[in-house]
């Protein structure tokens, strides 16, 4: 079964919206809050994805766990913030034609640092693990 861009939406993802150009480039990528409060990030895998070798390019995937980052933490979030640290283990490939996932938790929240891991997958294989500071930026 193929799931596109629609079924997506049809299920309740939804994008940032027109806020970040190079994610709208890349992308687009969605997320979604679950029944049970975490969050759930998906895009479809499509050959604009893919590197030399037909597999789910390197910087997609970090690109994407970034986007994943703030998705996960967005309870957390009352406005802008930065990624200070991003760390990802590249565990298997990714294919094309694809639903790929991202899912995670917040590990830590103070007042102006959060600490996110998750991890992207399809399916029962994960892809890749990845961890990140994010630095809430204070209002002016």
């Amino acid at each position: 079964m193929t799931i596109s861009k629609d079924d997506l939406l049809k299920n309740g993802y939804r994008t940032w919206g027109s806020v970040d150009p190079f994610e709208d480039t890349i992308g687009p990528f969605f997320y979604r809050q679950e029944t049970d409060g975490t969050v759930r990030c998906a895009f479809v895998s499509e050959r604009k994805h893919m590197n030399g070798g037909g597999m789910l390019h390197g910087g997609l995937l970090m690109s994407f766990a970034d986007f994943a980052l703030f998705a996960i933490a967005k309870e957390h979030l009352d406005g802008m913030a930065v990624t200070v640290g991003f760390n990802s283990e590249f565990v298997s490939a990714g294919p094309e034609n694809a639903l790929i996932e991202a899912s995670g938790e917040v590990t830590k929240a103070t007042r102006s640092i959060l600490f996110v891991r998750g991890k992207i997958y399809t399916g029962d294989t994960t892809i890749l693990t990845f961890s990140g500071i994010l630095k809430k930026l204070r209002k002016s």
